[in-house]
């Protein structure tokens, strides 16, 4: 957690964003590591998990898109869906499966997202969503949010199944797709 911390204090003090850092740890090792970039980048997804995420997947997975030997091909191991999983996909790409990730702050729903999305054990936060929202980062709101119907979403028009048809043709493409790599 201390590493975390730090990586948070030093994205403040270089004014690169706000104050969250994460490391991610395997076997008690640490992998990857984030801090949030959000003034740095100008990219309102360069959070401290998602960083740290994208550090440790490329760690792993050296020959993939965020490593040093783009277009070689994915080499994600597969490993078998969890017990009483309602996956209906036998399998999936092992992704940061076996890994913890400390966080100084409480995951915002996006982070929270690459998470599951990463397959990560184990969540360790420090401040929560009240210390979180106290300094002007409110995220709590969103949690509440999604739990809506798309038309009662707050600050921001959703308009489902606009030209479906269209955009379900890549559904299309991955469905026939023989060789494709489930993740």
């Amino acid at each position: 957690m201390q590493e975390a911390t730090d990586l948070a204090t030093e994205s403040v003090e270089k004014g690169w964003g706000g104050p969250f850092g994460a490391v991610i740890v395997k076997d008690g090792e640490i992998i990857g590591r984030g801090q949030n970039r959000v003034l740095l980048t100008g990219c309102p997804v360069f959070h401290a998990e998602v960083t740290a995420i994208m550090d440790a997947s490329q760690r792993l997975n050296p020959k993939t898109l965020l490593g040093s030997d783009y277009g070689a091909g994915t080499i994600l191991e597969m490993i078998p869906r969890p017990p009483n999983s309602p996956d209906r996909v036998p399998q999936r790409a092992k992704m940061l499966k076996g890994c913890e990730i400390y966080i100084n702050g409480a995951p915002c729903p996006m982070c929270m997202s690459a998470i599951y999305w990463s397959r990560i054990d184990h969540v360790y936060f420090a401040a929560s969503l009240d210390d979180t929202s106290h300094i002007g980062f409110d995220d709590a709101f969103q949690y509440e949010d999604f739990k809506l119907p798309w038309e009662k979403r707050r600050n921001i028009a959703v308009t489902p199944n606009f030209e479906r048809d269209t955009g379900l043709k890549a559904y299309r493409a991955w469905e026939d797709k023989k060789d494709r790599h489930p993740y």
